[in-house]
């Protein structure tokens, strides 16, 4: 009876190291993505791509839907969409079209989403102005 608690009690430590050894693993936060220097933002099933971007001032934005569905991109905030006029321009797109949006003549952060699919943040991003 002894033998078998002390078989029991080395299973049970080998698998509790074997447990901490495979759940040990350090993985650093991670952190926000910077913004990418371009001039276009693809629509796709899984979202924006990129989510932020930076551009210089005088500079359009292009929102390209390459999604099998439509997309509503407007400017935060949510529903008011005041915040970067300049995105008014790019507003419903159907699939496979493109929109640009005007000149951006202000140095500032412009937050945009899909108005007709506000909560899915993967439809959420910001166009960074200098």
């Amino acid at each position: 009876m002894v033998r078998l608690s002390r078989v029991r009690l080395v299973a049970c430590g080998a698998f509790i190291a074997l447990c901490w050894a495979c759940g040990s693993s350090s993985t650093a936060p991670s952190s926000p993505t910077p913004p990418v220097a371009t001039n276009t933002i693809t629509i796709t099933s899984s979202g924006v791509s990129p989510k932020s971007v930076q551009i210089a001032v005088g500079s359009r934005v292009t929102f390209v839907n390459n999604d099998s569905r439509s997309h509503n991109m407007q400017s935060d905030p949510h529903p008011e969409h005041t915040d970067c006029p300049e995105l008014e321009t790019v507003g419903f797109l159907s699939p496979g079209q493109s929109h640009e949006t005007k000149n951006f003549v202000t140095a500032r952060t412009c937050g945009f989403h899909d108005h007709d699919d506000f909560s899915n943040q993967s439809l959420w991003g910001q166009i960074i102005i200098k």
